[in-house]
């Protein structure tokens, strides 16, 4: 009996994804191969966030990975937030990070995306930080970061950024100039928070790879879809937990990570190893990965809180698009909309190369991620913007 069930949870789970991959992937409007893009990843990622009840249950510590590469040693930082307490009462979590270069040059911040950790910029860390002072952070959530169980969306990676920025960046630098720079989610989370008036002063530039986000609805469409019943929504909340959880069950093998990983990695997947596959599973071993991970989706299905049109009117700093042109989730037209709606705000490129507001893009021969698929391409696109910005 359970094995069709698990069977039969399997086949559902598959026809949600290649549903939600054909809704948002197949048209060529911007707004319908953005909108939801944070449920694209959730979906389709779902194997890269598996874990186990045999790991659920063991009380050994999860280490952080393993590498041959020349990365710095890992630090934690502990976040003192109401995020996760209440509004009298702060509480404190454990954020993972990294930091490597000469803390007299300025600050590259970067920011991974959904499902994976710090460790996925391991071939951006060491070439960046010959030129710059060099972060990278693990979201609140995932990678070696604490799991609690709250309520997560978009807004909560966005003050993690800030208050990381202000607690431990400025605190160990004179100069405060920033560039942020992130993946997928953590690319929305980056030009979320460069928004931000508590820190934009400080950010010299915003570098997206593959951003995720969802843009406004355009006239006469429906902005947020009408409030199901309340008893339908029940039942659609528990067939979504029963889904989730057998999907973890099914796809918890490395092979299947190292399948799913390689679906994003179209033009060249040598980067695609062992370590890379244990820098996702082994995270998702903590007895709260399960749970956050239905939290993010079910809270992000429809889209973070602000709209990228929103955020791109606020940005008072360049901005670098470096696009991975063959994602099979992101498609192109997402930053072919982002260009549109800076040129919309801001004008072309005003003041020129050398104004404050400013966009360029540079295609990246690669998929979904982009810094770890071509790191060449994308350190240099990195590196030719911040000698720019900075």
């Amino acid at each position: 009996m359970k094995t069709h069930l698990l069977a039969a949870a399997a086949t559902v789970a598959a026809a949600l994804s290649l549903s939600t991959a054909s809704a948002f992937t197949a048209s060529n409007h911007p707004r319908v191969q953005c909108i939801g893009n944070i449920v694209l990843d959730s979906v389709a990622q779902s194997a890269l966030f598996s874990t186990t009840t045999e790991a659920a249950e063991s009380s050994n510590p999860i280490s952080s990975p393993a590498t041959t590469l020349d990365m710095p040693p890992y630090s934690i930082w502990e976040w003192n937030t109401h995020i996760g307490g209440s509004e009298n009462t702060k509480t404190t979590h454990s954020i993972n990070y990294l930091s490597m270069g000469d803390t007299s040059k300025p600050t590259l911040l970067l920011v991974h995306g959904f499902g994976a950790s710090s460790y996925h910029f391991r071939y951006n860390i060491p070439e960046l930080a010959k030129d710059y002072h060099v972060y990278a952070i693990d979201m609140l959530g995932f990678g070696w970061s604490d799991k609690p169980i709250m309520d997560y969306d978009a807004s909560v990676w966005r003050d993690q950024v800030i208050e990381f920025i202000d607690q431990v960046i400025h605190t160990e630098k004179e100069d405060k100039s920033i560039a942020i720079a992130g993946n997928s989610l953590g690319g929305y989370t980056a030009m979320y928070a460069a928004s931000d008036d508590r820190i934009k002063e400080h950010v010299r530039g915003c570098i997206l790879l593959n951003a995720a986000g969802r843009f406004r609805p355009e006239e006469g469409e429906e902005e947020t879809p009408s409030e199901p019943n309340p008893i339908v929504k029940s039942i659609s909340s528990a067939f979504q937990r029963f889904v989730i959880a057998c999907s973890f069950v099914i796809t918890k093998q490395p092979a299947r990570i190292e399948q799913i990983l390689k679906s994003v990695y179209p033009s060249d997947s040598s980067n695609v190893n062992s370590e890379l596959v244990e820098s996702i599973r082994v995270p998702a071993l903590d007895p709260n990965a399960a749970e956050v991970f239905y939290r993010v989706i079910t809270k992000n299905g429809s889209g973070p809180q602000a709209f990228v049109d929103d955020i791109i009117k606020e940005l008072e700093c360049p901005v670098l698009l470096a696009w991975g042109e063959k994602d099979p989730w992101i498609r192109p037209a997402a930053a072919d909309k982002m260009q549109m709606l800076h040129a919309e705000y801001h004008g072309e490129n005003v003041g020129g190369e050398s104004g404050s507001k400013w966009i360029k893009r540079v295609s990246i021969d690669a998929g979904h991620c982009p810094h770890d698929e071509a790191p060449e391409a994308v350190n240099a696109a990195i590196l030719g913007f911040a000698a720019e910005v900075f």
